[in-house]
């Protein structure tokens, strides 16, 4: 387990090498600098499952959605070589183009018939986390692919988590080679398709990363994608992670190219079933999940994270309804009140102070003021400045109640939304 101390004094190290300003004076203050553009709908994402059989489409609102886990990998739609089956990818895009949501679409997972090593186990079935032992194969599939779904899908990420076994057992070259053949293969198929690079997990992923980027990965992806999971420990911790994912970018020359989280998620209790410990560690809470999400979403943005595919809807450990994909959970309306606060805001500033208090200012033109604050530790009384103009102080997942000046509000580790002026 690791101390307050010591991972502060790694979030120092990591914030301050990439750059990012820190507070002056007790050693708990942090400070980011958030993109000076308005908060667009194209930073929420999700993952959902089982839209194909029995999930209905979510009541929350996003703009992107990735397809993993959701039964459309390279094994899935190409069986057998030559025999593609495309009916739940098909049924995908219809949906998609339905709720005017755009797709992001892993490629990945080599089908045992296409594996270097068919009788390997994976996390998936046997022989998925191979190289294609044929680069043919691969480009057909690849082209086959973006050809069938040309102006229709318009971004494609490679692989899934190379940085763990279970998903990549090549080599870093052997990626890059994938990554440089789809590339080429995609954009003659379609100058306008985007690339996310091959996202990495965890902490560990960042060596990958250096090595990924050392063999020249990044020349041929448009994205720096990464997966920035810390369960199931705070959102918080990301904030480190992304700075030294910064870090090893700025090193080869890739800083100017958008990030994206395009899986992070936490486990989450279930209130109609049982969640036991996996993959994500001990399950957090469902009231602490509702808190992970908005601070998760404030803090990946203020990193200057551009795009973050929650994981997942529907997941039967991990998700933001119950294992029916129907019935909501807290973090299910969080998601919806979060994306509410922040949709079309400017973020002005995002910082903790001496107290671990986070204090994030958004606005909304010129008479808007807004400050979404939490304690992630505690909770403790908070008197808003006069000069905030506070008239009400709204919460998660949407209750409202007047504040006159002078009066104190609790803040505890769910943010709450401090506002001069309804909207």
């Amino acid at each position: 387990m690791k101390t307050a101390s010591t991972l502060f004094a790694r979030l120092a190290l990591c914030l301050i090498a990439a750059g990012v300003a820190l507070g002056v004076g007790t050693p708990s203050e942090v400070r980011l600098t958030p993109p000076s553009q308005l908060i667009p709908a194209g930073l929420f994402g999700m993952h959902i499952h089982h839209l194909a059989t029995t999930t209905p489409w979510p009541v929350v609102r996003f703009a992107n959605w990735r397809l993993w886990d959701a039964h459309v990998n390279w094994p899935d739609l190409e069986p057998v070589r030559g025999k593609w089956d495309f009916k739940t990818l098909d049924l995908y895009l219809d949906m998609a183009g339905q709720h005017h949501v755009d797709l992001l679409l892993p490629l990945a997972l080599s089908p045992p018939w296409a594996s270097a090593r068919p009788d390997e186990r994976s996390n998936y079935a046997l022989g998925n986390a191979a190289e294609p032992k044929d680069m043919s194969d691969w480009r057909d599939y690849v082209r086959t692919v973006g050809t069938r779904y040309k102006g229709r899908v318009h971004e494609y990420e490679i692989w899934n988590e190379p940085n763990v076994k279970g998903f990549w057992s090549g080599s870093t070259e052997q990626m890059v080679e994938l990554v440089r053949e789809a590339a080429k293969v995609l954009k003659q198929v379609d100058p306008n398709i985007r690339l996310i690079s091959p996202s990495a997990t965890g902490p560990h992923g960042v060596e990958w990363l250096d090595q990924f980027l050392a063999a020249g990965g990044g020349a041929y992806a448009d994205v720096i994608g990464y997966h920035f999971y810390v369960t199931p420990n705070p959102p918080e911790e990301m904030v480190a992670m992304v700075s030294d994912v910064r870090r090893v970018m700025k090193k080869y020359g890739v800083n100017d190219k958008p990030v994206w989280d395009t899986e992070t998620g936490w486990g989450i209790q279930n209130q109609l079933s049982k969640v036991g410990p996996g993959w994500y560690g001990t399950p957090i809470s469902i009231e602490d999940a509702a808190a992970y999400v908005a601070r998760a979403y404030v803090l990946l943005w203020a990193s200057g994270v551009a795009r973050f595919y929650w994981y997942a809807w529907d997941n039967g450990n991990a998700g933001l309804t119950e294992r029916d994909g129907k019935t909501l959970k807290a973090p299910a309306q969080a998601y919806g009140e979060l994306e509410d606060w922040l949709l079309g805001a400017v973020m002005k500033s995002c910082a903790s102070d001496e107290t671990d208090t986070w204090t994030c200012e958004i606005s909304r033109g010129d008479t808007y003021r807004a400050w979404v604050l939490w304690n992630p530790n505690t909770v403790r009384r908070f008197t808003p400045p006069a000069t905030w103009k506070i008239v009400q102080v709204r919460e998660l997942p949407g209750e409202v109640h007047k504040l006159v000046r002078g009066e104190q509000a609790d803040i505890g580790p769910t943010p709450s939304l401090f506002e001069n002026r309804s909207r």
